[in-house]
């Protein structure tokens, strides 16, 4: 991709014929490549990043689209042609250019809405960003910071940093709109919007399933045979759980309302035997074993 590169598909490595899918799926693997905090100081991932916005702005529309395709204007959404300008401007200033009215400042979390990527079009009553002026960006966060909320400062292409609020429960991909956040006013324009798409980095053992958390937790052979109360991680702090008496692996336990927003935790149990087996242990299940039937696979026997 050259950083000197005027046109947008060529910014973002596809043909004229690209479909929205393809367009979306191009941006957000050479958005998160050059974005700003994952290249601390690098003037030109910074400038090859702002380049992958105002493709993505342009090729994401599909009017602004069909217009640089048409050769009426050009990657910053300026008329090629003295005697178009009224057209586009038209275009620009009229009912397309004003459906993007919200409540709230500039970081009012009414705004927030579930957008997975759709381009052009309408989901969840919110529409994607439309102007030239508007920048997008990809932020990644932790599991935590998403299943609990939290305030995160982001570091935008132009050096600026903004401390936004994560709602909790943020799904994977869905985005925040950031009010007057985008690029400067200009004469023609009012000034941009900022939408900063959140991607989640996955955690050592927590995972999620809507609202509900699921976690695998270890558990020793005396806790199985004897059923104790362990200490189990949630999101929300350890608590206490107890095992039940000859627990097996697999055996999976609700703890209620430690998932997000009122769901709830599920932990899977895994029996873990000591590294070591000592003589007396071995010594103590050879006993065991001459006076018990213990037989769990009898059952598969008459199968084979």
């Amino acid at each position: 991709m050259s950083p000197m590169a005027k046109n947008p598909y060529e910014i973002l490595g596809l043909s004229k014929t690209a479909s929205e899918a393809e367009i979306k799926a191009a941006y957000r693997k050479l958005a998160k490549k050059f974005h700003p905090d994952l290249n601390p100081g690098n003037k030109d991932a910074d400038s090859k990043f702002k380049g992958l916005n105002a493709a993505n702005d342009l090729l994401s529309d599909a009017a602004k689209r069909a217009a640089f395709d048409r050769g009426e204007i050009d990657m910053a959404g300026q008329p090629q042609y003295q005697q178009q300008q009224q057209t586009y401007r038209d275009f620009a200033d009229g009912p397309q250019g004003n459906r993007y009215h919200f409540n709230g400042g500039d970081f009012d979390l009414s705004d927030f809405e579930s957008i997975f990527g759709g381009m052009g079009g309408r989901r969840s009553g919110f529409e994607q960003p439309q102007t030239s002026t508007d920048i997008r960006y990809i932020i990644e966060v932790d599991f935590l910071e998403a299943a609990r909320g939290a305030k995160k400062r982001v570091t935008m292409p132009d050096g600026k940093a903004l401390d936004i609020s994560i709602p909790e429960g943020i799904e994977e991909g869905q985005q925040l709109r950031l009010k007057g956040q985008g690029q400067p006013a200009t004469a023609a324009r009012p000034p941009g919007d900022a939408y900063v798409e959140l991607h989640t980095r996955p955690h050592p053992f927590f995972a999620r399933n809507g609202k509900d958390i699921t976690a695998e937790v270890p558990i020793t052979l005396q806790e199985s045979v004897l059923g104790e109360k362990i200490k189990v991680p949630t999101i929300h702090g350890p608590v206490d759980m107890a095992i039940p008496k000859g627990a097996n692996s697999g055996m999976t336990l609700r703890l209620k309302g430690k998932g997000i927003k009122g769901g709830d935790q599920y932990v899977t149990l895994k029996l873990v035997m000591p590294k070591e087996i000592d003589p007396e242990l071995e010594e103590a299940i050879r006993k065991w074993s001459q006076t018990h039937d213990y037989h769990p696979r009898k059952h598969m026997e008459s199968a084979t």
